[in-house]
């Protein structure tokens, strides 16, 4: 009998597990149901394409409904899953173009229906030019509209955020960014580096609101945004980002299977959740996040392809488990090359965390070279155990691949002492005698 295989959204997830169960259970029988008419667009290359970086849109899709037909899947695009019921093991699915619906049965189920932005229910909220940031007609309004718009305001100091607004700007746009912390990148970045970041965006004209949370919109007789308030003030804008984070898309499964309270779905090392026909994978879902050792709701493209592509390994059977993530991310803000993994000092103290933290300045090569540049390197590690815990880096030069170093050190529970006498080369073009991440971990020591 063959296997049936039923996957529920196409996303960075989705993509990854459809392609490789295509090669690993030729036999299978694989149906995927997409509610929009196109799948795997990288939303992290919308601002690229905002900016002109990227000029042709078409470019951020790296999977075609044909590319995956040719692997024998059938997708139905345009199909809306309505309702699943785990126990019979069945889906309900509406057919947007025709309004049809019809039942379909798997044997295994793979949920990879991704995260939608968070929409705050607030009054003025329907006018028109206030859009979210997230899909490919997304990126197509926010295109459009930026054409007519003079002031836009970015809601959301995020990632995603910090990339619109640098756009906008390098477009000539009034740019507000507004967030209710009281810096910019609060979850990646400590306030050494996030002030760097914050004065480069006012050098260029950028009004940065922090500390202050969006309370209302107001709009034109014509129905459109005109003003963003606050509760420290108010903003004119005939453009409005909403860019304030992201929500697991898992209602179908409520009350079926286990989640964390704001609805990710919690997945073990197989990425099995607790129903042992239903898989998971992506922004769907809470991963194990090895700096705490606790499940975390970490929405990134690249988790979510690795988890995508474990899920095909281990549908038969636990092959290959997930090692964790540190949340390695990273950023380009005008000149400077930002990158970080795990925990900030901010977060560890939050989590109530015992942590001490090295924080290094330094030129990051010898002073005898023609040009060297300065970098900032903080590294938070455990007072007790020496664990290390999370990393920052910031410089004109991009040594951001120091934090991908880091990223595994934390992911093998190594400590400072180890880290001081880790085998690094030297060579002037790049670095000093002492590596930099030698360096701060002799300066733990």
């Amino acid at each position: 009998m063959t296997m049936k295989i039923a996957v529920v959204g196409c996303t960075h997830a989705g993509t990854a597990a459809i392609t490789q169960m295509a090669k690993l259970y030729p036999e299978a029988h694989i149906t995927v149901y997409e509610r929009n008419d196109n799948i795997s667009f990288l939303s992290c290359g919308i601002a690229l394409h905002v900016g002109g970086v990227v000029k042709d849109a078409e470019q951020l899709f790296y999977a075609t409904p044909e590319q995956l037909a040719g692997l024998g899947v059938q997708t139905h695009m345009r199909h809306d899953v309505l309702a699943i019921d785990t126990d019979a093991q069945a889906l309900l699915i509406r057919n947007l173009a025709t309004g049809k619906e019809f039942t379909d049965t798997y044997d295994k189920l793979v949920m990879t229906t991704g995260s939608w932005p968070i929409i705050p229910n607030m009054e003025g909220i329907e006018l028109e030019n206030i859009v979210l940031c997230k899909n490919y007609s997304h990126s197509q309004q926010i295109i459009e509209k930026a054409q007519h718009a003079e002031r836009i305001a970015v809601i959301g100091a995020g990632y995603i955020g910090i990339e619109l607004v640098e756009a906008f700007e390098q477009l000539g746009k009034q740019v507000t960014l507004i967030d209710n912390m009281d810096r910019i990148l609060y979850k990646y970045l400590d306030q050494e580096f996030t002030e760097l970041t914050e004065q480069a965006l006012q050098a260029r004209g950028i009004t940065i609101a922090t500390g202050q949370t969006v309370t209302s919109f107001t709009g034109t007789d014509e129905g459109k945004v005109a003003t963003v308030h606050t509760t420290a003030g108010q903003y004119e804008a005939d453009l409005v980002v909403l860019c304030i984070g992201f929500r697991p898309n898992t209602d179908l499964l409520q009350g079926q299977i286990d989640m964390l309270p704001n609805g990710a779905i919690l997945v073990d090392e197989y990425m099995r959740t607790s129903n042992p026909n239903v898989f998971a994978a992506g922004d769907s879902c809470a991963v194990l996040y090895n700096p705490t050792g606790q499940h975390a709701y970490i929405p990134l493209a690249t988790n979510a392809v690795r988890m995508g592509t474990l899920v095909a390994k281990n549908l038969l059977g636990p092959k290959v488990r997930y090692m964790g993530t540190q949340g390695t991310s990273g950023i380009k803000i005008y000149e400077y090359n930002i990158a970080s993994t795990g925990m900030t000092e901010t977060a560890a103290l939050a989590a109530g965390m015992n942590v001490k933290n090295v924080t290094i300045t330094e030129n990051y090569r010898p002073e005898f070279m023609p040009t060297y540049e300065q970098v900032t390197l903080k590294i938070v590690y455990e007072t007790d155990t020496r664990r290390i815990v999370g990393a920052q880096v910031l410089s004109k030069v991009d040594l951001t691949q120091s934090i991908n170093t880091l990223s595994v050190c934390i992911q093998n529970g190594m400590t400072m002492e180890e880290l001081s006498f880790v085998d690094f080369f030297f060579q002037p073009h790049y670095n000093k005698p002492w590596n930099l991440l030698n360096q701060a971990g002799l300066q733990a020591v």
